[in-house]
């Protein structure tokens, strides 16, 4: 049961790898030059909208109202992540939009994230240290990191 839900944490994972850096590209493609990034993350977080009111939905179906703890993370994820970071991440994709090297590199920075991710809540929300194996798979995301900015 555990390594059902763990392969579907990880495919989750891998699609949104995919479809975040995918969307973002597909807006600065589709979108005039003179779109702002403010303008093309409002049109992703529009185009978005009907599939997270259909996840929604099927969450307060399936298991209830959230905890407020979970609407508290929610809202911290959605604020550093899903605003912030994503204002800096079109940002800097838009300055290097005509070298794929450069722009793989940006995108390469994604990885960063899991380490803010796990280092936030093992500071404020209390979570246990990562396993041995999830040391060495933050160790082989660290390195990675450096040999892809030692690239570029």
């Amino acid at each position: 049961m555990e390594s059902s839900g763990s392969l579907k944490a990880l495919a989750l994972i891998l699609l949104a790898g995919v479809s975040y850096p995918l969307g973002n590209r597909k807006m600065m493609v589709h979108c005039p030059a003179g779109f702002s990034t403010t303008q093309r993350v409002f049109g992703m977080t529009l185009c978005s909208i009907p599939f997270w009111l259909l996840c929604s939905v099927y969450a307060l179906v399936t298991h209830g109202l959230p905890s407020s703890g979970q609407v508290i993370q929610s809202v911290s994820v959605a604020l550093f992540s899903g605003v912030i970071a994503t204002l800096l991440f079109f940002e800097a994709t838009n300055l290097v939009r005509h070298n794929p090297k450069q722009l793989a590199v940006v995108e390469a920075t994604q990885a960063g994230e899991v380490l803010f991710t796990l280092l936030g809540g093992i500071l404020f929300l209390h979570d246990s240290l990562p396993t041995p194996a999830g040391m060495l798979g933050i160790g082989i995301v660290v390195i990675g990191m450096i040999l892809n900015s030692l690239s570029g």
